[in-house]
């Protein structure tokens, strides 16, 4: 990956569509394209190339240190934040303040291709370490403590049941 400068004599930085950080949350995945070490930790910038449809991409959850904000770039995004859902087409912003209790699904029929920022940077590391835990509940436990995360993992059977939708074993 190309590390922007700060340096107003540098060329601009490329980033290849391919580019960028991989990661996988389930079934949900993408690339970090631009991580906090390179905005020295304002924000980070995430692409996820497909959220499968009828999918629930994470529990119901809050983030006490980040705010996120989602550009839905193809498809259709569903979002519950607090007790309001949201419908998200495409060319739609989404502002998910921190402390907001929130999760997001596809519940169409095609992918939905969303880009995130999260300010400040830093939670980009999260999702390493939650693939690293696997379905180790106790240290998903301790990773959402450090970094902030309030997650209600009762929240997906009741989820999946009322919108119709699936959420994957996180792994081994």
């Amino acid at each position: 990956m190309i590390t922007p400068k700060s340096d107003a004599s540098t060329s601009p930085s490329i980033i290849p569509p391919d580019g960028g950080e991989p990661f996988l949350f389930g079934e949900v995945g993408g690339h970090f394209k631009i991580q906090g070490a390179s905005t020295e930790e304002r924000f980070a910038v995430a692409q996820l190339p497909e959220i499968p449809p009828g999918v629930l991409a994470a529990p119901l959850h809050r983030h006490n240190n980040e705010d996120e904000y989602t550009y839905v770039l193809d498809g259709t995004l569903h979002t519950m934040a607090g007790d309001e859902v949201v419908t998200a087409e495409a060319g739609t912003w989404l502002v998910k303040p921190r402390g907001q209790w929130h999760t997001f699904w596809n519940a169409g029929d095609e992918p939905c291709h969303v880009i995130e920022i999260v300010s400040p940077a830093g939670f980009e590391r999260y999702f390493q370490e939650v693939a690293e835990a696997g379905s180790d509940l106790e240290r998903l436990a301790e990773i959402n403590e450090t970094y902030g995360i309030d997650m209600d993992f009762d929240s997906i059977p009741k989820l999946c049941e009322r919108f119709g939708l699936t959420f994957p074993e996180m792994g081994p």
